[in-house]
């Protein structure tokens, strides 16, 4: 194993490094996700996503393009085309540029995957009205003055769901309590700043 390591070049066993610890991290996340314990976090980064990009494929809503699971794939994909494209006689430049190009389509699919998940969870079967007068947290900033949506986790029909949302307010951060005044076109909800809640009072 050391010699195999100290035969490689300074590039090789960076990709090498970046492909076996992301790897792992992929792989404890996925065990994480089996027996019911992984926690993925958002980071406040929204794309976009109101036009058509062709035909067949567009986007209706914003979706969050970076999380602890896309950036993971982002790394392993990373790695794993950057040993290949070595391996396989590839210079730098080439196996940077190969290696970013995989990393970007991975983080994208996964972030997009999730976003169809997140559509699943609220799905048709929920009455989104009631909602209405609900509690719940900002899971991903919302911003000020209705210019855009975030997301929130409420709690309808006996189940934590997320939903996106929006305010005629100040922006709310994560982790704000807010209370849903309105539906609104497309099933985005309307919410307000709420007083800090109680455990016991929270999604009531």
């Amino acid at each position: 194993m050391g010699d195999w390591w100290d035969l490689l070049s300074g590039a090789e066993k960076v990709f090498w490094a970046i492909a076996i610890v992301s790897s792992l991290l992929f792989l404890i996340q996925f065990i994480l996700n089996i027996i019911g314990l992984d926690a993925d976090t958002d980071v406040d980064f929204d794309v976009s996503a109101d036009a058509d990009l062709d035909p067949g494929f567009s986007l209706d809503a914003d979706f969050s393009l970076l999380s602890i699971r896309s950036i993971i794939a982002f790394f392993t994909f990373f790695g794993w085309a950057g040993v290949m494209t070595l391996g396989n006689g590839g210079g730098v430049i080439v196996a940077l540029t190969f290696a970013t190009l995989a990393g970007f389509t991975a983080m994208f699919v996964v972030a997009y995957m999730m976003y169809k998940f997140s559509q699943l969870d609220t799905s048709k079967t929920v009455d989104v009205r009631h909602a209405i007068e609900q509690t719940g947290e900002v899971y991903l900033t919302i911003p000020e003055q209705s210019t855009g949506t975030g997301l929130i986790h409420l709690k309808v029909d006996g189940a934590v769901r997320e939903f996106q949302a929006t305010t005629h307010g100040k922006a709310l951060p994560t982790g704000a309590p807010v209370k849903v005044v309105d539906v609104l076109e497309n099933n985005i909800l309307l919410v307000e700043n709420a007083p800090a809640l109680s455990a016991g009072e929270e999604n009531t």
